[in-house]
């Protein structure tokens, strides 16, 4: 590069090009060689570590009773707090040393190099209380299943703080979203409060559809963030620093907690918690090899005072599901129908469910909500069509018409049917699936199943279905021609017998 500069005499520009060094670098190391009074001659024949060397001398101790040298683990560790800087921190340690000061840039190029010389073991990158890596670990751990016997492999949730490296980690059954939710919620109780980004791989209980500009999350695992007061950033595919935190963390949980406990007998995912915990105590007050205090001592002076605080209540599990409008203005959740405003038949709509609740959205603005319950309908009478253009053509005459040319036995059930619903327009939909099942079977067997019914009370869509699925409907007509025998001249009736079967 000084080559190129000093004997071909390039400018700065085209050096940097050349050479792929930033257009900053190449002059600030010309300027150092200019201010050195060196030309290409003098320095063609060194060697390139002598010309470094030469153009930045190493730094020299300071004499005793002169410069005083900052303590530089509590700069960082000062660094990490919101609002401070190295302006800040120079001005403070200017006025604890009066006369035994360093210049403030003195003091910025001494921190830059005790800070390259810790960088491999221990960098500070992350502000207090900011990000929060989670992933799961690649190893599980045995655990015994106290309902089976059965030795079954528990999952190893683990979530670092930046800053710190403070690390927490849950035991789980699977990967799945209800237990990776489960682990959000341990992690931030463990912490006793939230950090703003939680940073996590593209694992599917979280990251629905990676993307390297605008990944999309699972809605559960968003509500979970949004109630936390927090964000979640996935680490861009096949970019390792992102998740180097993550990694680190879950590498230093592989060596010092899953392989103390890799021949123990735990039975129950609760002793197996307590038993992780037992032994991450012990990582996280290990004291760092060269840095001063442990991950529990830094989280407490650094992370615990940043974080957010938990929110007033627990969260609430929840679950998101697409469900179409059909006819009879009810969408299907879990085997259940709820009722939605008969203008949204044939829509998709968003449903959230929680253990007490069921929310319907469209296009994110809520459009109904019920309470969970063990009837089969869930129905609001304001839900209800009075008379509607749209819905009229699928009114009780028009469905008990189309039932009439079918049958009388057909037009009956179907009448029947819709009088037990406490509105009629519930019966639509098994209505309309016993008359589509003339398409598969003829009207006739139709008909004869629904005489069937009728006999034996059982109205209702799944009752015919299985009687025409069963060939019950041919046994009543077979009956029906065994009771009828043929009449003709050349045949006698019993009357015609005595004596023992002798005609008489």
């Amino acid at each position: 590069m000084l080559r190129l500069r000093l004997a071909a005499g390039l400018s700065n520009r085209k050096v940097a090009l050349i050479t792929r060094i930033g257009k900053t670098a190449v002059s600030k190391h010309v300027s150092r060689a200019k201010e050195l009074r060196l030309d290409w001659p003098k320095i063609e024949s060194m060697p390139e570590e002598a010309i470094e060397a030469l153009l930045y001398p190493p730094l020299k101790e300071p004499k005793p009773g002169g410069r005083v040298i900052p303590d530089w683990d509590e700069v960082a560790k000062e660094l990490r707090r919101k609002g401070v800087t190295k302006q800040l921190l120079w001005e403070e340690y200017q006025e604890d040393r009066p006369g035994q000061a360093y210049s403030y840039s003195r003091y910025c190029e001494l921190y830059a190099s005790w800070k390259g010389d810790i960088e491999p073991v221990m960098r500070f990158e992350h502000a207090a209380g900011e990000r929060c890596f989670v992933d799961y670990s690649g190893q599980t751990l045995t655990v015994v299943d106290p309902e089976t016997g059965e030795s079954r492999q528990a999952e190893i949730f683990v979530a670092t703080l930046g800053a710190s490296n403070y690390t927490f980690v849950d035991v789980t059954w699977s990967q799945k979203s209800e237990d990776f939710l489960a682990s959000h919620q341990r992690t931030v109780e463990f912490f006793g409060g939230v950090p703003r980004i939680f940073v996590l791989d593209n694992l599917r209980s979280g990251v629905t559809k990676p993307d390297w500009y605008e990944p999309l999350l699972n809605r559960s695992y968003e509500d979970l963030i949004n109630h936390l007061g927090a964000v979640a950033i996935p680490a861009r595919v096949r970019k390792p620093r992102d998740k180097a935190k993550a990694e680190n963390g879950v590498l230093q949980v592989e060596r010092r907690v899953l392989a103390v406990l890799r021949d123990e007998l735990i039975v129950g995912l609760e002793a197996a918690r307590t038993r992780v915990m037992e032994e991450l105590d012990k990582l996280n007050d290990r004291p760092f090899q060269k840095m001063a205090g442990s991950r529990s001592s830094v989280f407490a002076e650094l992370d615990a005072p940043a974080l957010q605080p938990l929110p007033k209540t627990r969260w609430v599990p929840t679950e998101w599901k697409d469900a179409k409008v059909h006819i009879d203005y009810h969408i299907e959740v879990n085997r259940h129908l709820f009722s939605v405003p008969y203008q949204y038949i044939g829509e998709v709509l968003d449903v959230k469910v929680t253990p007490n609740l069921v929310e319907i959205f469209r296009n994110g603005r809520p459009v109904a909500s019920h309470r969970r319950s063990r009837k089969r309908y869930t129905t609001k009478r304001d839900h209800m069509p009075s008379s509607h253009r749209e819905h009229r053509r699928w009114s009780p005459p028009r469905v008990v018409a189309t039932a009439k040319r079918i049958g009388p036995h057909t037009s009956e059930l179907v009448d029947r049917l819709l009088s037990s619903k406490i509105h009629p327009e519930q019966g639509y939909r098994p209505c309309l699936g016993i008359v589509r099942l003339a398409d598969k079977y003829g009207e006739g067997r139709l008909d004869a199943a629904c005489r069937r019914a009728l006999d034996h009370s059982a109205v209702s869509y799944k009752s015919v279905k299985s009687i025409l699925e069963k060939g019950l409907d041919r046994i009543e007509e077979e009956a029906e021609s065994q009771a009828d025998p043929v009449k003709h001249s050349n045949i006698r009736g019993q009357e015609a017998y005595v004596d023992g079967g002798r005609p008489c």
